[in-house]
């Protein structure tokens, strides 16, 4: 059997597919490379937990053949939390949307990078809520249309990464759909980090995103992705007037702090103590 084609019935649950994504969607794209970095990673997958809130990417805990969670609007990492601080020998990986994570879950976002607790979050950034309507979020850049800015967002959006480094996240990467290998090798290197990893994955959206804002169809919207993404190495010898409307890709940081659940359990032993 072929590595890809094992990697589906290792990996997937293949009785759930056909997948409900639209086509032209990033959602499959961004959960394959999610499994091809489990493999690489070398965990166990009986030690792999997938946690989902809601939203179109979430919908990937349900096609994942892992211990897989599926939880609330916002509310994906305190469940995950909770999950950590239970069993922290698990592989936690937190799957949301940019509505999802940065809007109704914007809080428990905020608190999990302030704790720094050992969570993989991988955030498909479509710049829209795709399921619910297609409302803007957060991260629907300024001027782009939804149905609750029919005039274009005045809003600026989040900058997500340096949101999370701001509240204390030790790992922070931005990868896209369409550069799926780099993508891959960041999950990789985020889930091997101790705290708490932030994945912002780029992804068109061509049905609510696209079409309302005459962005093209998908291979145009994942070229417009593609061709907008300047590599850190790059970007750091560029001028703010020349990175204006580009997205930078790849490790923004990552640095060594005290992780939450090891912190917990070790203040417990010296409470013990006494």
């Amino acid at each position: 059997m072929a590595a890809i084609e094992q990697l589906t019935q290792d990996f997937l649950r293949t009785k759930k597919l056909p997948h409900i994504w639209c086509p032209g969607c990033g959602n499959g794209i961004v959960t394959a490379a999610m499994v091809r970095a489990f493999k690489r990673a070398g965990f166990e997958q009986r030690d792999i937990v997938i946690v989902s809130g809601i939203g179109c990417s979430s919908r990937a805990a349900g096609y994942l053949n892992f211990n897989t969670l599926h939880t609330t609007h916002g509310r994906a990492l305190s469940f995950a939390t909770g999950l950590k601080m239970a069993r922290p020998e698990l592989h936690v990986f937190v799957i949301m949307g940019d509505g999802d994570c940065s809007a109704i879950g914007g809080n428990h976002f905020i608190h999990t990078a302030r704790r720094n607790i050992d969570l993989n979050a991988v955030i498909v950034n479509n710049h829209i809520y795709g399921m619910t309507g297609g409302q803007h979020s957060p991260l629907t850049p300024s001027g782009k249309k939804a149905t609750t800015a029919p005039l274009g967002t005045l809003e600026r959006s989040f900058d997500l990464l340096e949101l999370a480094r701001g509240a204390g996240a030790t790992f922070g990467a931005r990868g896209t759909a369409a550069q799926p290998r780099q993508l891959e090798q960041l999950m990789v290197r985020g889930a091997k980090h101790k705290g708490f990893s932030v994945i912002e994955a780029l992804s068109p959206c061509p049905i609510s995103y696209g079409r309302r804002n005459k962005l093209g169809g998908p291979v145009e919207m994942l070229l417009d992705i593609k061709n907008k993404s300047v590599p850190v190495e790059r970007a750091s010898e560029m001028s703010s007037e020349e990175l204006e409307g580009k997205n930078v890709t790849g490790l923004i940081y990552a640095y060594d702090a005290p992780e939450f659940s090891e912190e917990y359990y070790r203040m417990i032993e010296q409470f013990k103590d006494k």
